[in-house]
């Protein structure tokens, strides 16, 4: 957008937030988030009345956009910022247990924070961070499928790392070019496929979380990609999406028992989601394995003590929370972004079984 098309204000006030963001002050101001961050961070000339109505914004909203810098580039902050999704959910508390390991190895306090899965919430945390003058921001778990959220947190995470702070994720790969941990979701989906149809399965569901987290997508694309191959088909019908967590998994099998759907094998894609599945299907008499054999992806502690255990693909995720947080003490690598692959490995447990 030039700064032409923003001589009009949208008139739209910033929402009530427990912190401001530079989308707050662009939305106030009636500019785009290019133009705000401009004028906020003094990385290039701004029009005369742009920039004023982009102050004033910041002004009547208490924006502190570098409240961090000294911090930072005196080193002298200890803390690191840590936002997940969920950190009841054992994926992530696996996670932040190896990024608390390595953090504690270097003196480093974590600060911990969930959005469950809200993207407008991430980005509020970000800035927060900035101003608690963290001196480097992990972010852990899928991304998401939109453009808004993209542009906003990259307005945010753009001037911290310039001012020196340290940015890694875990699990996101499409749109923040940073140091990235990434699992290979789409692999090990395949390999999960290819080795449920070693076992005899033809008639496949899907338990999946909303599609717009990239995580899931890639799981998805992964497992149908496995079946394709073999020329075994996927029915939307047995494709059942709900939220991705315990208790989505079990509404996502009793909506698949509801509809009549009689698959040899459920594939969860998360663990947790195939806790609650296993439930539902205990609940309604169905019997893993002997009536479905059930599938999940992480290989969080508890799985192999479920009864029956459960099959997955196992990632080593406190491994991965070490590594993410190696990633943040480091120096920067220049321009390019350094990138560590985790592959996941099939673990065939007593919770799948050849059809009847």
């Amino acid at each position: 957008m030039t700064e032409a098309a923003e001589e009009s204000r949208t008139g739209d006030r910033a929402p009530d937030r427990a912190y401001v963001t530079l989308q707050d002050v662009a939305r106030e101001a009636g500019v785009s988030l290019a133009t705000a961050s401009r004028v906020l961070n003094g990385t290039s000339q701004v029009r005369t009345d742009l920039r004023e109505r982009v102050l004033a914004a910041a002004a009547s909203l208490r924006y502190t956009p570098n409240a961090h810098a000294q911090a930072l580039a005196s080193s002298s902050s200890t803390a690191v910022g840590v936002i997940c999704h969920d950190v009841s959910d054992p994926y992530f508390a696996a996670v932040a247990r190896g990024v608390m390991t390595t953090a504690a190895e270097h003196g480093m306090l974590v600060m911990l924070a969930s959005t469950f899965r809200d993207p407008a919430r991430e980005v509020e945390y970000v800035a927060m961070l900035r101003a608690q003058r963290a001196r480097a921001i992990l972010l852990i778990g899928s991304g998401f499928e939109d453009r808004e959220w993209e542009r906003s947190l990259g307005a945010e995470l753009e001037p911290y790392q310039r001012t020196g702070g340290r940015v890694a994720v875990l699990s996101r790969h499409r749109s923040l070019k940073v140091d990235a941990v990434l699992p290979q979701n789409r692999e090990g989906a395949y390999e999960l496929g290819r080795a449920l149809l070693d076992l005899g399965h033809r008639e496949f569901a899907v338990l999946t979380g909303p599609r717009a987290l990239t995580t899931v997508s890639d799981r998805l694309a992964g497992f149908a990609d496995a079946l394709a191959e073999a020329g075994v088909p996927l029915p939307d019908g047995r494709i059942v999406e709900a939220a991705f967590t315990r208790d989505g998994g079990y509404a996502a099998a009793a909506e698949l028992l509801r509809r009549g759907e009689r698959p040899t094998c459920v594939f969860a894609v998360t663990d947790v989601m195939a806790v609650g599945a296993l439930t539902a299907f205990r609940d309604r008499g169905v019997r893993v394995p002997q009536d479905v054999s059930l599938a999940g992806f992480d290989d969080i502690p508890i799985v192999g003590d479920l009864t029956p255990p459960l099959t997955t693909v196992a990632l080593p995720l406190g491994e991965m929370g070490e590594r993410v947080m190696g990633l943040a003490l480091r120096e920067p690598a220049g321009r390019r972004s350094r990138i560590e692959r985790i592959a996941g490995e099939v673990v065939l447990r007593a919770s799948t079984a050849p059809p009847r």
